[in-house]
């Protein structure tokens, strides 16, 4: 199997200078990565040097925390919208979650979606601060407010993606929703057990390592 074909090559430190991302794109040209996945900043230097190629930008909104406004995020989606970004991964509000206030949740990841328009929304659950419940909880918001993607982590928590929070998100929405998972993925046994999992997309900072090393 291709696992290039399945990873968004990721650099979203907040020490990233433009000559990482020079790397990032490089790498991810060289690699044939599904995608490369940065900060909004970076747009423009990664536009221009992924144009003509099928490399997908995708950005971040809300990063890392998700607990600013609805308003502020839509305006960010909107702005990296029209700079090129084909998806957009958002984190959620997870203090609306935990506080139980889903109506909240849901019509924000709604409202950036109506943004993004055709193209994909995955939503941030960032699973190393929620219980199954909230997990579950998390899916079927994102699925009713029409979001293309759950995906696990942000990379900034405690811990990133597990094996059990994707059986458990694939359990709850898998037939609705496709699954990112992200977070703390290095190695090729792991990308390809996730996979095994029916897991859409691989979000990683060390996805040369992988590829080099898949077989």
């Amino acid at each position: 199997m291709h696992l290039e074909n399945f990873i968004d090559h990721t650099l979203l430190r907040p020490t990233a200078t433009g000559k990482d991302i020079i790397q990032l794109c490089t790498e991810a040209l060289n690699y044939n990565f599904y995608g490369v996945c940065i900060n909004g900043c970076h747009l423009p230097l990664a536009k221009d040097l992924l144009k003509d190629s099928k490399v997908k930008l995708v950005a971040v909104v809300g990063f890392p925390l998700g607990s600013m406004s609805t308003k502020a995020k839509v305006n960010e989606a909107m702005d990296y919208m029209e700079q090129g970004a084909n998806e957009l991964d958002m984190v959620l509000n997870i203090g609306w979650l935990r506080s139980g206030d889903y109506m909240a949740v849901q019509e924000e990841i709604r409202q950036v979606k109506e943004v993004a328009g055709d193209n994909v929304l995955k939503v941030i659950l960032e699973t190393c601060y929620l219980t199954d419940a909230e997990i579950i909880t998390a899916c079927n918001l994102a699925v009713n407010a029409k979001a293309d993607f759950v995906k696990t982590s942000t990379g900034f928590g405690p811990r990133g993606a597990s094996i059990e929070d994707v059986i458990l998100m694939k359990k709850t929405a898998g037939n609705k929703i496709k699954i990112k998972a992200s977070g703390g993925i290095k190695d090729a046994v792991t990308v390809q057990n996730y996979i095994d999992l029916e897991v859409a997309r691989i979000g990683t900072s060390s996805g040369v390592a992988i590829v080099v090393n898949q077989n």
